[in-house]
């Protein structure tokens, strides 16, 4: 038996390779079972990936569904970095297809000439949402992008006096009117009051372009950041929302919020050990929560979880993340 599979009381593969769904049982060949799988070429023909392809427009962006009340927020850029993740972390497609390189291009066209992704919170910096879009373009094969790493020095010019992020807007106290002005309405960008502490939801969403990154993953600037953020495993977060220590066990495949599972995810990729403290204290829990079919739930915020079809299918997904932090840190 593999190293990683016993620390888990239940074996999740059986599960996993039950599914019909042809995309994840193709990570699971190749990122738990160590087999050669061909090219991702006959996903890029799976329905799901047609269904997601067939609503790009023309420039690469999709359109995000429903009424859109105020100009300034960018609505396709929040959407098509949505869809992107699906095709890119589910389906492993990369810049080699036409139209992942279409949304690529689409997302570096929202890119400032400082080096940040504006445009989900109007005009105002979002540092999170910067790093996170920064780490799906580099896992679709931009990594040596010169605007990758604009993106980089820009993330580490917005750190806060600990190291670690928060989102610049937030560090200061205004009243509920004037944030929702800022962040619908054109404005200028609020500097961050540096002296306030980090964020780790926030800290937790950049550090994800820093870990997928082979040079950027350990330089001392991502390593300080990794030690905030595994500091704060199950506590509540220094501001509001997402402030509940609640957050750090709701799950999602593609990552979009931060937490324990996205967490280790990074810490992992960055070769932090087992041994830490931290991280056993994080993989204790994962262990002792899984469930009886080899499975973890969506959600441990509440008593019961949803039995509906998208519920059922995301927990495959996250037991497969999991799965494949574990074989990381034991091999």
């Amino acid at each position: 038996m593999d190293d990683w599979r016993r620390q888990l009381r239940f074996h999740p593969l059986p599960p996993l390779m039950a599914s019909d769904n042809e995309a994840l049982q193709e990570m699971v060949r190749r990122d738990l079972l160590g087999e050669q799988v061909g090219s991702t070429g006959f996903l890029s023909e799976l329905p799901a990936v047609r269904r997601i392809l067939r609503h790009q427009r023309e420039d690469g962006s999709w359109v995000a569904p429903g009424e859109h009340r105020h100009p300034a927020i960018n609505a396709c850029l929040i959407e098509t970095w949505r869809q992107f993740r699906f095709l890119v972390e589910q389906y492993g497609l990369t810049w080699e297809h036409p139209q992942v390189r279409k949304a690529a291009e689409y997302l570096f066209s929202c890119q400032t000439l400082d080096g940040d992704f504006r445009g989900m919170l109007a005009n105002q910096y979002a540092t999170y949402y910067t790093g996170a879009i920064m780490a799906v373009l580099i896992e679709s094969g931009y990594t040596d992008d010169p605007l990758i790493d604009r993106g980089f020095q820009w993330l580490l010019s917005m750190r806060q006096d600990d190291g670690g992020w928060s989102i610049p807007l937030i560090t200061h106290k205004f009243d509920r009117a004037t944030q929702y002005r800022l962040t619908t309405e054109y404005t200028d960008p609020v500097e961050p009051d540096r002296s306030k502490p980090f964020s780790h939801n926030w800290t937790g969403m950049v550090l994800r372009a820093f870990a997928v990154h082979p040079q950027q993953r350990h330089s001392e600037a991502a390593m300080v950041a990794a030690s905030l953020l595994k500091s704060r495993f199950f506590q509540p977060d220094s501001y509001s929302p997402y402030q509940a220590a609640s957050y750090w066990v709701r799950f999602e495949y593609p990552f979009w919020w931060n937490s324990l599972v996205s967490a280790l995810d990074s810490l992992s990729l960055m070769g932090l050990p087992k041994e830490d403290l931290q991280i056993r204290k994080g993989l204790a829990w994962l262990a002792e929560h899984q469930q009886e079919n080899g499975l973890w739930r969506v959600s441990y915020a509440r008593a019961q979880e949803q039995e509906t079809t998208k519920v059922l299918e995301m927990r495959l997904w996250v037991t497969l993340a999991i799965c494949r932090i574990l074989k990381r840190l034991y091999g």
